[in-house]
């Protein structure tokens, strides 16, 4: 298993532990991730959850590619959406505060992940970006759409996704995509935890969910959108040329 659970008190952190691939993310460590979601709940002396990569180079640099490689129709990334916003959606729930610790790159379904959080503390180099204009050609379900949305506006979203290019620690702070911005974070995280440890839980949860319920206020459907990218040959071109370290040849079909 490449997640490593720890609990400090009333902190319980899940590290994301595979910094030789950039804390990638296989199917198994997204489990890992939903079962550290329900330890957090189950124990109700946690009073906040952390999620963080180890190595100092990355957060989470997104789904292992390699996944990807056996995808043969739309319905494999249909599959795919839904067990990952299974996830997200599940992380979103947890009871207690959230707090993402970005130190270094949060690609694709690590900005994801962090976004799913409540709060995502970040240092100088970190690095945010959903560069699947350029890489693989896919999309993202809606939900995850609408967090990104929700947080920096519809104009930086897009210009995120269309530029494929990653924002940095400074910048994600100014424009909402960070809660803040520290050179000392495990400094500032101890800190932080121990303040939303001694606040109301129940304020903390219902103003969560409150805000989640206003942002997924009618939600409309997203299947037809990924079935458009997951089903494309451009697609299975982005990935093989991704495994294949060179530029992919983009057929828009």
């Amino acid at each position: 298993m490449t997640i490593t659970v720890t609990t400090d008190g009333p902190v319980a952190t899940a590290t994301v532990d595979r910094p030789e691939a950039r804390n990638a993310m296989t199917m198994a460590m997204y489990e890992a991730l939903a079962d550290f979601c329900a330890h957090v709940d189950e124990h109700p002396e946690v009073r906040v959850a952390v999620v963080r990569g180890a190595g100092g180079k990355a957060f989470v640099s997104g789904t292992d590619i390699n996944h990807f490689r056996d995808f043969t129709t739309a319905d494999d990334g249909i599959e795919y959406e839904r067990r990952i916003e299974s996830v997200l959606a599940r992380l979103e729930e947890v009871r207690v505060p959230t707090v993402a610790v970005v130190d270094g790159y949060a690609t694709g379904g690590g900005l994801s992940i962090a976004a799913a959080c409540d709060l995502r503390l970040c240092t100088p180099n970190a690095r945010f970006g959903l560069p699947i204009a350029r890489t693989l050609g896919n999309c993202v379900s809606m939900p995850t759409y609408a967090r990104l949305v929700h947080l920096i506006g519809a104009a930086r979203t897009l210009h995120l996704i269309y530029t494929a290019g990653f924002v940095d620690g400074a910048e994600a702070a100014r424009i909402g995509l960070a809660s803040e911005l520290v050179d000392d974070i495990d400094a500032r995280l101890a800190e932080l935890c121990e303040q939303l440890a001694n606040h109301a839980p129940l304020t903390m949860q219902a103003s969560k969910v409150a805000l989640r319920r206003l942002r997924d206020h009618d939600l409309p459907p997203d299947e037809d959108l990924v079935r458009q990218c997951y089903g494309s040959n451009d697609f299975r071109e982005g990935v093989e040329a991704f495994l294949d370290k060179r530029a992919p040849r983009w057929q828009g079909r």
